[in-house]
């Protein structure tokens, strides 16, 4: 169930953009080290300048759990972050979420439940001892405690064909949950063939397959989607390549396969902000992501010319949640001792979920 936030009072939402930030800062100076904010990349520019640390999910729950001296770890960000932040840190420290309905529509496309009742399915159909689930880390803590407690693990966008390729070595076939795309993208370029690659469509029998397509498949993806990189298609790169012979594409690989495979390079948050670092001064670039990401790399880049592939907005509207407003709101609070959305996993979650974290850092 969808977490409801708190109503923020009026003062918050009707003051100026630019005392919000300045009263971020004196809160922050205020609560000094015993406060850590973190900010994700997809966060607009004036949460993202108040951050303390910024980076994709996983990386940011990673340095909530390395900073020892914070008692207070705010996430900027959405729910399942928060979650996995909470996962890997000690009972000493707290994990808040500026907005509780900050979620992630894709992460809400696979509740354990669904995937429950699909895995009993397939025990109808094939030994599930022989499959091996991975989940994206977009997903709810429950999930990745579903696929700890089964021999899985989580993987990032980074690393979903490393992780892809250790489960395949480990069974017969890969459950993979819940984002299609980067499921199919990562079994594309490890090899496996199309009619070895199965769509398990929510709410039908079998996911809509056949015994047969079943046992003959070695991947099987839910059919979940991330909706800012389903506005990337291949042929808006086609119609960029018209216009600027020279540009380079780079797409997030939630992006669906026609777009990743006409583009000239795919990669997570970290690996588009790197290849536009890393590339040469006059370059033009046209990046398939969302679109706070693609404006700070044009901002910070003014050397380079830089294009959301899109022409839509692509902004996720769960983050944008998460504004001056509700972070001053969040630090007030915290100021008076109010511990206000905070997020918590069950500790018998937590302990599946990070089984299943802590293989992905294995491999």
């Amino acid at each position: 169930m969808q977490p409801i936030q708190p109503a923020i009072p009026g003062e918050y939402l009707q003051e100026d953009e630019k005392n919000l930030v300045a009263r971020i800062q004196a809160r922050k100076k205020e609560l000094g080290r015993q406060l850590l904010i973190l900010g994700h990349h997809y966060q607009q520019e004036a949460v993202f300048q108040c951050a303390d640390m910024v980076g994709d999910s996983l990386k940011l729950a990673r340095q909530a759990a390395e900073a020892r001296e914070a008692r207070y770890i705010v996430f900027c960000g959405v729910h399942f972050m928060a979650e996995s932040a909470d996962i890997l840190t000690d009972a000493e420290r707290a994990v808040f979420l500026p907005h509780l309905e900050a979620g992630c529509p894709m992460a809400d496309m696979a509740t354990v439940d669904e995937v429950a009742t699909a895995w009993q399915e397939l025990a109808g159909v094939c030994d599930v001892e022989q499959v091996v689930p991975v989940t994206y880390v977009n997903s709810s803590a429950a999930i990745k405690a579903f696929v700890g407690e089964r021999g899985g693990s989580v993987c990032t966008s980074s690393n979903a064909e490393r992780v892809l390729a250790w489960a395949l070595a480990r069974g017969e076939r890969l459950f993979f949950f819940p984002d299609e795309h980067l499921g199919r993208n990562s079994a594309k370029a490890l090899g496996i063939k199309d009619d070895e690659i199965v769509l398990w469509q929510r709410g039908r029998p079998l996911g809509g397959n056949s015994p047969g397509q079943i046992a003959k498949a070695k991947v099987l993806l839910w059919d979940g989607y991330c909706e800012i990189h389903m506005e990337f298609d291949a042929e808006q790169i086609g119609q960029w390549r018209q216009r600027e012979p020279d540009i380079q594409v780079i797409i997030h690989p939630e992006s669906n396969y026609g777009a990743v495979s006409a583009a000239d390079q795919y990669g997570s948050t970290e690996a588009i902000i790197a290849a536009v670092q890393n590339s040469k001064p006059g370059s033009v670039w046209a990046i398939g992501t969302e679109v706070n990401l693609v404006n700070r790399l044009r901002d910070q880049h003014p050397d380079k010319t830089i294009h959301l592939l899109a022409p839509t907005s692509c902004c996720c509207t769960t983050m944008a949640l998460v504004t001056p407003a509700s972070l001053l709101w969040l630090l007030d609070n915290l100021a008076q001792g109010n511990l206000v959305n905070r997020i918590t996993v069950a500790p018998e979650i937590a302990k599946g979920a990070k089984l299943a974290l802590d293989r992905m850092l294995e491999i």
